[in-house]
């Protein structure tokens, strides 16, 4: 009997403790969620730039390379394209062709083309003349009913055909002595503005061999390699401009109390050290609901949505580099 109450004084203070010891541990994980402050991290981005050309070529030199600094209006890429060498040749022998027409259209006709449409047009007179001898005999011939019809139809035929080649050589001569109409001139000036239209163009492409830097930054991407072909559009490389640089943050919106358009937030740099530096807050906006969306009806609260906030540094800071870790508490 007196062991079965030392047992059981035993269990109860086996209990006590143990009841007592997740009391203080429950104490201690309040004190401790309640005094912790919460730490928001996010990451350094800057403003990024492709470099690509309008034409298609093969990589001839990479001037520069990932890590290299480069001002704006630098030449960074030379591109070889023979496609575009011919172009501009076949360009500028148009010109000239359409330039040689033009100068024809506005001369005289030369005395040749003269005399050779006058004997074109005598010809042609005499050949009315035939024609029309040979369709009266004819006609004669059909009213006493010695030919047939069908051989008076074809011999008036003759006749009309002769006289409308009579005409068409007179034109022709007349055309050669009065020279080009306006009209003629100005289908050969604008040949010759198209021509010209087509040689600008493929200089302008011409220009595009050798590729600038839009901004000044630092090179840190490059894609293709020195002999390899590009095509038109593609992109070449990449130009980090580190003066327009901003800090992202993904904050789910239950955690956005406090933090607003024009917000000043203390920014902590891990790579750059302890320091702290000021940003502000200039864009505020809902990430894609598929990507970013919590349901948190299960433990009776609410469906919470990610919002990105960018806040831009209000100081320059030294060494500062996109990917670099950001940290607001």
């Amino acid at each position: 009997m007196k062991k079965l109450e030392q047992s059981t004084i035993s269990l109860l203070v086996g209990l006590a403790a143990l009841l007592l010891v997740i009391i203080v541990l429950v104490v201690i994980g309040w004190l401790t969620s309640s005094t912790q402050k919460l730490t928001i991290q996010g990451t350094v981005e800057a403003r990024e730039y492709r470099v690509s050309g309008k034409v298609a070529g093969r990589v001839e030199e990479l001037i520069f390379q990932e890590g290299d600094t480069v001002s704006k209006g630098q030449i960074v890429v030379r591109l070889d394209s023979p496609e575009l060498q011919a172009k501009i040749v076949q360009a500028n022998a148009q010109s000239r062709a359409a330039r040689a027409q033009r100068a024809k259209a506005s001369g005289s006709a030369r005395s040749e083309l003269v005399e050779g449409a006058f004997e074109q047009w005598q010809k042609a007179k005499v050949g009315v003349d035939i024609a029309r001898k040979s369709y009266e005999r004819v006609e004669n011939l059909y009213r006493q009913e010695v030919v047939s019809a069908q051989k008076r139809d074809e011999a008036k035929a003759q006749y009309d055909a002769a006289v409308a080649t009579e005409k068409a050589a007179f034109s022709q001569y007349n055309l050669a002595k009065n020279g080009a109409q306006a009209e003629d001139r100005m289908a050969a000036q604008a040949a010759v503005d198209a021509a010209n239209a087509s040689v600008d163009q493929v200089n302008s492409y011409i220009d595009e061999i050798n590729l600038v830097s839009p901004i000044s930054g630092v090179i840190t991407e490059v894609f293709p390699k020195v002999g390899e072909l590009v095509g038109q559009g593609a992109p070449i490389m990449t130009v980090t401009d580190t003066e327009d640089v901003w800090f992202s943050f993904n904050i789910r919106e239950d955690m956005l109390k406090g933090i607003t358009m024009g917000s000043k937030l203390k920014v902590k740099i891990p790579a750059l050290g302890d320091n702290t530096y000021e940003a502000e807050v200039y864009f505020i906006n809902v990430m894609a609901s598929y990507a970013t969306w919590k349901p948190t009806k299960a433990s009776g609260e609410f469906d919470a949505k990610t919002f990105e906030v960018r806040a831009r540094p209000l100081a320059k800071i030294p060494h500062l580099r996109a990917g670099m870790s950001a940290i607001v508490k």
